[in-house]
């Protein structure tokens, strides 16, 4: 039975810093001083670069998801993995014990990307490093009533989408001609968040309305099981499009330094003694 109603919580735009060259502009669209209110999600980032922003590097003790609005992502990582992504294509790691990689623009393009750290529980935190390609073919779509859901992880209306996260969450991109209602249905007990990529549209009962930049939570009842479904009104305003991404909070004790995220500050320094001698591979190069 579907039968909680959804509303956003907090509703905030993106603040953009220009960095220059070769990182040219970075927004926090989930800001890390603000991670215990996102469980299971840290931060998510929203970056133009050009090659040479984020060459070899480590990371240990969560996952990431990345979303290519524009250009060419090259991924290299140490394990002999190379692909490149297009606009619209996704990437999922699962860092876990040791990942070593490089996210590049392609040649002089400018990238476009969104970047979501995503935990992991201290149970799966040591698990095997590992990569998926989710490409915009592969996830499948879903005619709504004057629009359109690309799901690209967990099951929403009706079909499963392709990412293999080793937590549960859900990341759908919705795309609604102007004037066009439809209900969004998560799992009740899932943390969720929207982020406008383009257009306006109003949200909830209330409406309240959110443009290209703009970002929400939502209010979900954490104390619901698996089971239970829950609604979320959209209007499109105009000709828009969104992501909304859901997932089960972990509850436990977060600490993010540098490129790990641990669940304490003696195990962050480990993940730096390990690094430093090595134990995460050479680096990350064609």
């Amino acid at each position: 039975m579907t039968n909680f109603q959804r509303e956003i919580k907090d509703h905030w735009y993106v603040k953009f810093n220009q960095n220059g060259y070769p990182h040219v502009q970075q927004g926090w669209v989930l800001p890390p001083e603000r991670k215990a209110e996102f469980d299971p999600f840290i931060l998510m980032a929203d970056d133009w670069f050009k090659r040479g922003t984020f060459s070899d590097h480590p990371h240990r003790g969560f996952q990431t998801i990345t979303y290519v609005i524009d250009g060419r992502l090259e991924h290299i990582d140490n394990a002999g993995g190379h692909s490149i992504l297009d606009a619209g294509d996704v990437q999922y790691m699962n860092a876990g014990w040791a990942a070593r990689h490089a996210e590049e623009a392609v040649d002089e393009d400018v990238i476009h990307t969104l970047q979501l750290w995503l935990n992991l529980p201290k149970s799966l935190k040591t698990t095997k490093t590992s990569y998926q390609n989710v490409r915009l073919e592969d996830a499948p779509i879903v005619n709504v009533e004057n629009g359109s859901l690309r799901v690209y992880s967990g099951e929403v209306a009706g079909v499963k989408g392709p990412m293999n996260s080793l937590v549960p969450i859900t990341m759908t991109e919705i795309s609604l001609r102007a004037g066009a209602t439809y209900t969004h249905v998560l799992p009740e007990n899932h943390n969720a968040f929207v982020y406008m990529l383009g257009g306006e549209m109003d949200f909830g009962e209330a409406g309240i309305r959110l443009s290209k930049t703009g970002v929400a939570t939502l209010t979900y009842n954490e104390n619901s099981n698996a089971k239970g479904k829950s609604k979320l009104k959209i209007k499109a305003k105009t000709r828009s499009k969104a992501l909304i991404y859901s997932g089960v909070p972990i509850r436990e004790e977060v600490v993010a330094y540098g490129p790990f995220v641990m669940n304490s500050m003696e195990e962050i320094r480990q993940a730096y003694r390990d690094f430093q001698e090595g134990k995460f591979g050479g680096p990350a190069e064609k």
